[in-house]
């Protein structure tokens, strides 16, 4: 199973986020580093992926409003394809 940790202490930025998106998933090097692209690429995951989001008042803080449509995302992706599970948590 792969893990991804999305720890919004620790993630300031949208290149930060990109970056450890496409690291920790080994995501393709298409990849745009948007959050269509990300959609696009969770749907596509064979491998039982767990992607956790961890103090998301902060991700929220560094990322406004980018950081509930990046949840959005994740979500719909987790709803459309069952390898992924995610979690969000303070």
């Amino acid at each position: 199973m792969r893990i991804c940790i999305l720890d919004g202490n620790l993630i300031t930025d949208k290149k930060l986020l990109h970056d450890t998106l496409s690291a920790s998933l080994l995501l393709p090097d298409w990849y745009g580093r948007n959050l269509d692209a990300l959609y696009d690429c969770l749907t596509d995951i064979q491998e039982e992926t767990e992607i956790q989001i961890l103090n998301p008042e902060s991700l929220e803080a560094h990322l406004g409003s980018y950081a509930l449509s990046l949840a959005r995302t994740i979500y719909n992706a987790s709803q459309e394809n069952t390898r992924i599970n995610y979690s969000y948590s303070s």
